[in-house]
C-alpha cells in the first residue's frame, strides 16, 4: 500500500479569485480590523467586508473576533446574526441567506484534502445556509454540507451532509432528532414606549 507523500502536494490550480496583492492587503489589514475587539461595531466590519468584495446585506449583526478567509466569496442576506469567534473558512463561496444565525465560535470549511489520494489533493465545495437557518455554536459544517431553509444544527454538531429544510440535526455525524416548527405565539412584537 502506498503512503501519502506530502513533497508531491500542489494546489497550483486553485485560486481565490483575486491577485496575491490585495490577498495580502486583506490579511494585513482588512482582516484584523474585522477581528479586532476593540472595534465591535457592526457596520464598520460591514463596511470592510464591503471593501474587500463581500456582499453583506442591510441588518447583519457582526460581533467582534470573526474570521474570514476570503471576503469576496462571502454573501450574508439581510437580519443575519454572524457570532463571536466565528471562522468563515471560505476558499469556495459560502452563502448565508436572510434571517440566519451562525452562533459564536462555529467553523464553516469549504477544503478538505482527498486522503485516497498520495498526494493529499485539495478538494473545495461551496456551503449554503438557507434562509432562517441557524448553525449552533462551536458545529462544524463541512466542504458541500448545505443547510435548507430553517434548519438547524444543533451546537457541537459536525455536519457532514445537507440538512433538509424544517430538520434539526444534531451530534457527530450529524443526524435528524426532530422536525423544526415555528410558533407564532414565541413572535416578540415591538412596541413603542409611552412618552
Amino acid at each position: 500500500m502506498a503512503s501519502p507523500d506530502l513533497t508531491r502536494f500542489d494546489n497550483s490550480w486553485y485560486s481565490s479569485g483575486r491577485t496575491r496583492f490585495v490577498e495580502a492587503l486583506w490579511f494585513l489589514i482588512g482582516l484584523p480590523v474585522l477581528r479586532s475587539r476593540f472595534i465591535p461595531f457592526s457596520r464598520v466590519q460591514g463596511t470592510v467586508l464591503r471593501l474587500f468584495g463581500a456582499y453583506i446585506a442591510p441588518g447583519v449583526v457582526l460581533k467582534p473576533g470573526i474570521r474570514v478567509k476570503y471576503p469576496w466569496l462571502l454573501s450574508v442576506g439581510a437580519n443575519s446574526w454572524i457570532g463571536e469567534d466565528v471562522w468563515i473558512d471560505n476558499l469556495a463561496q459560502v452563502t448565508i441567506g436572510s434571517n440566519a444565525c451562525v452562533s459564536q465560535g462555529a467553523y464553516l470549511c469549504t477544503g478538505n484534502h482527498n486522503w485516497a489520494d498520495p498526494t493529499f489533493s485539495l478538494i473545495v465545495e461551496p456551503i449554503t445556509l438557507g434562509n432562517g437557518s441557524w448553525v449552533g455554536a462551536r458545529a462544524v459544517i463541512c466542504p458541500g454540507a448545505n443547510l435548507g431553509e430553517c434548519s438547524v444544527a444543533s451546537a457541537g454538531s459536525i455536519v457532514t451532509k445537507s440538512v433538509p429544510p424544517f430538520e434539526i440535526h444534531a451530534g457527530n455525524p450529524a443526524r435528524l432528532v426532530r422536525h423544526r416548527q415555528i410558533d407564532e405565539h414565541f413572535v416578540s412584537h415591538i412596541t413603542r414606549r409611552p412618552r
